[in-house]
């Protein structure tokens, strides 16, 4: 818990650095370091090309995803599998339904439970890092003591594996694919407050807060106007990251039966848990879905790490 908390806190200050080069603010400079990182450049690619997928394939997929039209063909009590050919790119599932069409199709859900368990985390988080951030800032012994029965649950939150602790809220709420993004939004939640937090904190002693107090500005309206929008920055670089999380956990989550109940919708995560029973046989039903995730995973976190080392005073030349 100490590390994860660590790394929250060091993003948190990263991003305050007012440090300029040549006249041009953090983030423009940022903004040159990102355009010339050949990882951040192969992360935009990724993200670009799975979000055009997860948008135009219901519309471009050759064959009805759910349509078991090689039912036939497929004989998995004898382990007879139909792999790749010239109307099935990726061959047949265990049903004789399209992989290729399936796997377009699954895209969008994939896309959907990743994007709304992010959202969920990032909004509760942030009302959370904004409550305990002004309590701590500009809330007096009363706001301090709030703010230290917050940070103690998140501590709590950030020392449990999240995957364990998705699993747990996911198993106690039932099989559904709300319920997938709820457990991943919840694990998310310490994550955006921590860091929401830390960065107001950094944020508090600026000299804009100290002249908004010395001219009596009411401390809701600093908090809401002067250092909230001041500290947002580290929690645009955090979405970007905890998408990639978000993606993984909820595959998981499905891999394990515990998200959409209709085996029928197509989702990697649920294809894959579906493939382990052939994977013997026909190994790369579960190899699209596995590297499908893999890769969306890998541009998030890329472009992610990117924006963080561009942001990181002591990486710049």
């Amino acid at each position: 818990m100490t590390k994860k908390a660590d790394r929250i806190d060091r993003l948190a200050e990263l991003m305050q650095q007012t440090e300029v080069t040549s006249g041009a603010s953090l983030w423009r400079e940022a903004m040159r370091r990102l355009k010339s990182s050949k990882m951040a450049v192969i992360g935009v690619v990724i993200i670009a090309a799975f979000v055009v997928l997860a948008v135009v394939g219901p519309w471009i997929a050759p064959h009805a995803p759910t349509a078991q039209t090689w039912r036939d063909e497929v004989l998995t009590n004898q382990g007879k599998f139909v792999g790749m050919r010239g109307e099935n790119w990726f061959g047949l599932d265990h049903l004789g339904r399209d992989m290729f069409s399936r796997m377009l199709v699954g895209a969008r859900q994939t896309l959907l439970v990743g994007v709304v368990s992010m959202l969920i985390g990032l909004v509760v988080g942030a009302v959370v890092g904004v409550v305990s951030g002004a309590a701590a800032t500009l809330g007096g012994r009363s706001g301090q003591r709030l703010d230290t029965v917050i940070m103690r649950i998140t501590d709590i939150m950030l020392s449990l594996p999240s995957l364990l602790l998705a699993v747990s809220i996911a198993a106690v709420m039932g099989q559904s694919l709300t319920t997938v993004m709820i457990a991943v939004g919840v694990v998310q939640i310490p994550v955006f407050a921590r860091l929401l937090r830390g960065s107001m904190l950094a944020q508090g002693g600026a000299d804009y807060v100290l002249a908004a107090k010395a001219l009596g500005v009411r401390r809701k309206r600093i908090v809401l106007t002067q250092i909230l929008p001041n500290s947002l920055s580290p929690v645009i670089v955090q979405a970007t990251l905890s998408l990639a999380t978000a993606i993984i956990e909820a595959a998981a989550l499905s891999y394990l039966g515990l998200g959409n109940p209709d085996p029928a919708i197509p989702e990697w995560g649920v294809m894959l848990s579906q493939a382990q029973r052939f994977f013997d046989n026909e190994p790369m039903m579960a190899v699209y879905p596995a590297v499908g995730i893999i890769i969306t995973a890998l541009g998030f976190t890329l472009l992610g790490e990117a924006m963080r080392e561009a942001l990181d005073p002591k990486l710049r030349g």
